[in-house]
């Protein structure tokens, strides 16, 4: 049963929503949280580009655990988490935060640029803003939509938008630099699935694009009771609050316009690699001045050039 103040929190951004629907999409997020066996299946479908020859589908899987960082009414922050089955090594993974009716977004406007814009309220009206980022916390791509709950299935779809290359082909190729997306998510029977509808495109300076690809991704999110997750619970509780001041950084400049330019490679390791570092120094007992923390952000973040 939900308490007087939860209760009282939805009825005051209900706006044409009602706080029932409202809180139902709220508990259809949190229903992500949980131990995952996960299957990455990505497929080129429709080539545009003359010339241009099918990539081979590409598969992966893995183990991951997904934690609630943040729950209130109207904001859910899940962290992931990969674990090694075999080894009990921990990987921080990606992240989402969803927000209702979120006044703004970042935007991926060019290569290590995210724009913070308003968002369209042709859109925002009654729906959900997921933001996704990368496993330094740095900004990848948000999208907004509303969750439908047709014929019982929760379902969730974003306006179209842009992000960067995914970790998975900025490794190996240099033929495009941007992917136009949408995003759905739909809660099953057995966990939950993300099904993504990208188009590759190589993005010039003077406004051409050239679209390359249309590509299907979709990461099935299976639960499982077969893998050990304690390392990654043991990760996390040891290391939140390191986190937790690392994303206060980031909101320093993904909160408000302009936004945020990264200045590093696609890779962005030069900017993981200490942070990752330092948590490790965290998790093993140790302290890490928030002056370490400044340093690393003052060296490889920077705030967006004013612009459209």
């Amino acid at each position: 049963m939900r308490s007087a103040p939860f209760l009282a929190c939805l009825a005051l951004v209900a706006g044409t929503a009602s706080a029932a629907d409202i809180a139902r999409d709220h508990d259809t997020i949190l229903r992500m949280q949980g131990e995952y066996a996960v299957d990455f299946a990505f497929d080129e479908t429709v080539l545009l580009k003359p010339g241009y020859e099918r990539a081979p589908a590409m598969r992966s899987g893995g183990s991951e655990l997904v934690v609630v960082v943040e729950d209130a009414p109207t904001r859910i922050v899940l962290q992931h988490l990969l674990v090694d089955p075999k080894s009990g090594h921990v990987t921080k993974h990606w992240r989402q935060d969803w927000t209702y009716e979120a006044p703004t977004r970042f935007e991926f406007s060019a290569d290590q640029t995210w724009r913070v814009r308003a968002v369209p309220a042709a859109i925002n009206q009654g729906a959900w803003t997921q933001c996704v980022y990368e496993v330094s916390d740095a900004p990848r791509y948000c999208g907004t939509g509303r969750w439908s709950y047709d014929n019982g299935v929760p379902s969730w779809t974003s306006d179209a938008g842009w992000r960067p290359l995914p970790r998975r082909e900025y490794t190996r190729r240099s033929d495009y630099n941007a992917l136009a997306m949408v995003n759905r998510h739909t809660l099953t029977p057995n966990g939950w699935t993300h099904e993504q509808f990208n188009t590759k495109v190589q993005r010039s300076a003077d406004g051409t694009q050239q679209e390359i690809a249309r590509e299907f991704g979709f990461n099935d999110y299976i639960r499982t009771t077969d893998v050990d997750f304690t390392p990654a619970r043991e990760y996390w509780s040891a290391t939140a609050g390191y986190w937790a001041k690392v994303r206060r950084h980031w909101d320093g400049f993904l909160g408000q316009a302009p936004g945020a330019h990264l200045k590093t490679k696609i890779d962005g390791m030069a900017m993981i690699i200490p942070l990752f570092t330092q948590a490790d120094e965290v998790q093993a007992g140790g302290k890490v001045a928030d002056a370490r923390i400044d340093a690393v952000f003052a060296e490889f973040v920077e705030k967006a050039p004013r612009g459209d």
